[in-house]
């Protein structure tokens, strides 16, 4: 199969099929407007391809997810955070030396121009921590300059890396307004994070061994996730040639919705709802079940995933672990694990794959960790940071790579005169 034909009226013409390394089929339609003044019409872009990529492959239908060929399962089994950032931009698995290498140099980039400190103070406490990261992340251009140099880009890279944890911390005690933690050279990037989130002076602050760990997987199983809103976003935007800092920051703007990254906070409010409605999780289950009620079970089901979210099957274990292992008694952790077996039993959710998904348990997790639900999304972030950085990285060095420019079907008035306001 090595062409696809299209009809249109009268004529007929052939576009070259292409073949990914999994198999994937793609008609390429590099040229049809051209060649016959039509655009495809595809509204979201859920069956356009608008890149290839060789970092991240998903097959929907098996509950399948692989990082450069790597099985999620395995990684997350026994890879750290950092590993898998280095694995997603650079392409490969680091040995000892390059991971002791790269974990160096993001020990010493943690810290961030003092000045920006003033950036923070003009923001009002109640400011969303995401409003201040994606922010925070495109002022990073002001100080570190851009520039084609390989070196530079990289540099660039490990600055972004390193200092985005600081920030997002610092993100958080402004919203708090409680004192800003500075980075500890002596401590994991995860480790790292949570003594610069939760350590409160003078008091020392002993970092929690299974807070570390399941931080760690929460980070590994966002890392990338093909090209999703925020991941295209970065692309789009870098695709104009945009500088590292202001294409991250966009992807950032991007995950805030409440259908990409902020989902995992929609599930913790749902929860609270149904809490404050008396905890009757069975009455929001039927609402869930019918269309005229106007109520969306949050965190269950995948616009991708038909069968299973397998970053969802390694979080349920985690879950159940994290709580047992911090002795955590939450309303809402009750509530959730009640609507997780309905779920998981009742014919109408198993047959429609209303599955719990990675938003539901994440949200769990980092409520029981203690970490607030307003910084959930900044963590995903966090998380899906070296995803975005190797996407846009792979775009800049594909010498094919064209600054996006979607068609549309134009649908408004056809032409007319202009009136003058006098006459009208």
């Amino acid at each position: 199969m090595d062409n696809a034909k299209l009809i249109l009226g009268d004529q007929e013409y052939e576009f070259p099929v292409i073949k990914g390394s999994e198999d994937e089929v793609g008609i390429d339609f590099t040229k049809l407007r051209s060649r016959t003044g039509a655009i495809s019409f595809d509204p979201g872009y859920g069956n356009t391809g608008a890149c290839t990529s060789e970092i991240t492959y998903i097959d929907g239908e098996n509950g399948i997810l692989r990082y450069r060929g790597y099985p999620i399962e395995q990684i997350a089994e026994s890879a750290s955070f950092v590993e898998v950032c280095y694995l997603l931009i650079y392409g490969h698995l680091p040995d000892e030396k390059e991971l002791t290498n790269f974990q160096n140099q993001l020990t010493r980039h943690t810290l961030i121009h003092e000045d920006m400190k003033k950036f923070f103070e003009g923001y009002p406490p109640a400011t969303h921590p995401m409003a201040i990261m994606s922010a925070m992340l495109v002022s990073l251009s002001a100080f570190y300059p851009e520039s084609d140099d390989p070196d530079i880009i990289n540099l660039n890279i490990i600055r972004l890396l390193a200092k985005a944890k600081t920030l997002a911390a610092f993100a958080y005690k402004k919203s708090i307004g409680q004192p800003y933690i500075y980075p500890r050279n002596d401590l994991s990037y995860t480790g790292d994070f949570l003594h610069m989130m939760f350590a409160v002076p003078p008091e020392p602050y002993h970092v929690s061994p299974v807070l570390e760990k399941a931080l760690n997987l929460l980070l590994i199983l966002h890392a990338d996730h093909e090209q999703n809103c925020s991941t295209s976003t970065v692309r789009m935007v870098g695709s104009s040639q945009a500088n590292l800092f202001a294409s991250i920051g966009a992807g950032v703007c991007a995950l805030w919705g409440p259908l990409h990254g902020g989902a995992n906070q929609a599930v913790i409010d749902m929860l609270e709802m149904i809490r404050k409605d008396g905890g009757d999780y069975k009455k929001y289950m039927g609402l869930a079940k019918d269309k005229e009620s106007g109520f969306r079970l949050m965190g269950f089901g995948h616009r991708v995933y038909k069968n299973f979210d397998p970053r969802a099957t390694i979080l349920k274990e985690t879950a159940k672990s994290v709580l047992n292992e911090l002795g955590v008694h939450d309303p809402l952790l009750e509530i959730a694990q009640e609507l997780e077996n309905i779920a998981l039993s009742d014919d109408y959710f198993v047959q429609r794959n209303l599955y719990p998904n990675v938003d539901f348990y994440s949200g769990i997790i980092y409520r029981a960790m203690g970490i607030p639900t307003n910084m959930f999304t900044v963590i995903f972030a966090l998380g899906r940071l070296p995803g975005w950085i190797a996407q846009w990285k792979e775009m800049r060095e594909d010498p094919s790579t064209r600054i996006n420019r979607p068609r549309q079907i134009y649908t408004g008035a056809t032409a007319r005169d202009y009136v003058p306001v006098q006459k009208r």
